[in-house]
C-alpha cells in the first residue's frame, strides 16, 4: 500500500509540473492551425471586433490648468 501511495504521489507531482507546458503546446498548435487556415484563404477564425470608436479631440479650453512649480 505504501508503494502505491508513493507512485500516486509521484504521478500527481508530475501532472502538476507538466500541465502548464502541455496546455501551452496545445494552445500553440491551435494558433498554428488558425494561421495555416488563414494563409490558405479558408479562414474559420471568429470575426475580429471592430476597433473602438474614437471620441472627438478634447478642446484645450476644457482642460484643467495646473501651474508649474518646476525651477529648471
Amino acid at each position: 500500500m505504501n508503494t502505491f501511495l508513493s507512485l500516486l504521489a509521484a504521478l500527481a507531482l508530475a501532472a502538476l509540473v507538466l500541465a502548464p507546458s502541455l496546455y501551452g503546446v496545445a494552445r500553440e498548435r491551435a494558433i498554428d492551425r488558425q494561421l495555416c487556415e488563414a494563409a490558405a484563404g479558408r479562414s474559420e477564425v471568429p470575426a475580429v471586433r471592430s476597433p473602438p470608436q474614437k471620441s472627438p479631440p478634447q478642446k484645450s479650453s476644457s482642460r484643467s490648468t495646473v501651474p508649474s512649480t518646476a525651477t529648471w
